[in-house]
């Protein structure tokens, strides 16, 4: 027998018995022992049995490679990233940071805001804009104006930053 890379389904499919693959040995039946082991059958109900031995592997081949390719192998799996969670500690250590810098980031931005001479209207556009990702196209829509007011509005805000930067630098 043709060995199709060990594959039980492929053996099967490819062979024109009807295989039983066992761990230790496989077995086919030919047209002529099943017709002799059973003589009220038919060929047609030899094919019909066949065409059901290859469905079953087919699904069991399927079934085998779904399971297959959500198994990870376990060597060498210490050294790996995936391995191990952060400690809780230091999870709520770098929360608590990342909620201080955001403080201090919107108080930082909220005086440069005022000192800056940028508008509430300004302001607003150029937050939904810049750290929200909204284009001024969908903030027009919020606002019920032109997209090219928008613009001019962050436009203006952004000059009025450089301008505060630039005396700063």
């Amino acid at each position: 027998m043709y060995n199709y890379n060990k594959s039980d389904y492929a053996i099967n499919k490819n062979s024109p018995n009807i295989v039983y693959c066992y761990h230790n040995e496989i077995i086919e039946i030919t047209l002529d022992d099943y017709l002799k082991e059973n003589p009220d059958k038919t060929i047609d109900d030899f094919v019909q049995l066949k065409r059901l031995s290859d469905q079953i592997y087919y699904e069991q081949d399927r079934a085998e490679s779904a399971q297959t390719r959500k198994n990870v192998s376990i060597c060498g799996f210490e050294d790996t990233i995936y391995c191990a969670t952060q400690p809780l500690d230091e999870e709520w250590e770098e929360r608590i940071i990342e909620v201080e810098e955001r403080k201090f980031a919107w108080k930082a931005l909220e005086q440069l805001f005022t000192v800056g001479g940028i508008t509430q209207v300004q302001k607003r556009r150029f937050i939904l804009h810049t750290f929200h990702g909204c284009s001024t196209r969908k903030i027009s829509q919020m606002e019920g104006i032109s997209h090219q007011a928008v613009a001019k509005s962050i436009n203006l805000a952004l000059k009025k930053l450089r301008k505060f930067f630039a005396a700063q630098g």
